[in-house]
């Protein structure tokens, strides 16, 4: 695994939003394309923020909220990304070790990390996912099925 690098297991095929994406069409983003996160990327491609499923949901009102269905909705379709996303996030190089990715998962208690090129362009991300995908590839291929009893 100390051999093994981020630019090999990343996703490069990365879906993003622009800071100005109204919150429920990234919302509808994540839930059409199952996934959990969405780089936040400018007009240039450059990072400048990442939005997940839980900014989303803690952007939603209380189900206790005094509001009629129809406030909700006008607010909810008015607020944009760039007011609930991490801006500048925790990024990694396509050079980084998968154990330097998942240390920093863990140390900043993340589940992805945006993957940038040195001028700051998304080039993918990594996952847990991607990590468990690559351990079990890996660690696990090479063990032999026992035989039938």
């Amino acid at each position: 695994m100390k051999h093994e690098f981020v630019r090999d297991w990343m996703t490069r095929d990365v879906i993003t939003v622009t800071p100005e994406t109204p919150l429920p069409e990234a919302h509808q983003i994540m839930m059409n394309e199952e996934i959990r996160r969405l780089p936040v990327v400018d007009e240039d491609g450059k990072l400048v923020g990442i939005v997940t499923l839980g900014d989303v949901r803690g952007a939603q009102p209380s189900p206790a909220t005094s509001l009629s269905i129809w406030e909700l909705n006008y607010l909810l379709s008015n607020l944009k990304v760039n007011e609930i996303m991490t801006p500048d996030p925790i990024t990694l190089s396509c050079e980084a070790t998968i154990g330097e990715a998942a240390r920093a998962m863990l140390e900043t208690r993340v589940s992805g990390l945006p993957v940038v090129d040195s001028q700051g362009n998304l080039q993918g991300i990594i996952t847990e996912s991607d990590i468990f995908s690559m351990v079990v590839l890996h660690e696990w291929s090479d063990i032999e099925e026992p035989e039938p009893a």
